[in-house]
C-alpha cells in the first residue's frame, strides 16, 4: 500500500512520537522512510533595513540537524527499515510539500503539537498548513509529550 513515507522531524520529542507508528508501517509494507528536517536562516539583528545573518550559526544548525536525522535513520535501519535523510532550508510547509512531490511519497506522517488559542494563531500550524495543501494521504498523530 505504501512504498515511501515522508516524516518531518524538528528535533523535539513530540515530533518523534510518530516514529513507532511509522516503523511498524514501514516494516509491514516494506516502505522507504524519508526523514526531513528544516533549518531556516537566522536573522539575529537588524540595522536599518539590513538583517544580520550569522553564517557560522546557520552552518552549525545544518550540521546538528543532519546528525540528529542520521541518528534517527540509523535507529530505523537497525530495525530493518530502509531510511534516508533530507535537510530543507525554506519555510517548513513548503519544504514538506516540495519533498513529498519530488520524492513521490505515498504518505506524509507527522505529529500535531496540539496548540490551541493564541499560540495557534501566532505560531500557526505546520500540520494545518500541510493538510490544506497536500494532494496525498496525511497521517497525523496528536502528541501530548512535553519537550
Amino acid at each position: 500500500m505504501y512504498r515511501s513515507i515522508l516524516v518531518p522531524l524538528d528535533g523535539s520529542k513530540r515530533a518523534e512520537t510518530i516514529l513507532p507508528h511509522i516503523e511498524e508501517m514501514a516494516q509491514r509494507f516494506k516502505a522507504k522512510v524519508i526523514l526531513l528536517g528544516v533549518v531556516s536562516p537566522l536573522v539575529i539583528g537588524q540595522e536599518a533595513v539590513y538583517p544580520i545573518f550569522d553564517e557560522e550559526n546557520y552552518k552549525q544548525q545544518i550540521e546538528q540537524m543532519k546528525a540528529y536525522l542520521t541518528a534517527r535513520k540509523e535507529g530505523l535501519q537497525a530495525k530493518g527499515v530502509e531510511a534516508q535523510v533530507r535537510v530543507g532550508y525554506r519555510y517548513i510547509v513548503d519544504e514538506i510539500i516540495d519533498t513529498a512531490e519530488q520524492e513521490n511519497v505515498d504518505l506524509i506522517a507527522m505529529t500535531s503539537h496540539g496548540r490551541t488559542g493564541l499560540s495557534h494563531v501566532f505560531y500557526g500550524s505546520v500540520a494545518a498548513g500541510v493538510l490544506h495543501r497536500i494532494d496525498r494521504p496525511l497521517l497525523l498523530i496528536r502528541s501530548m509529550t512535553v519537550d
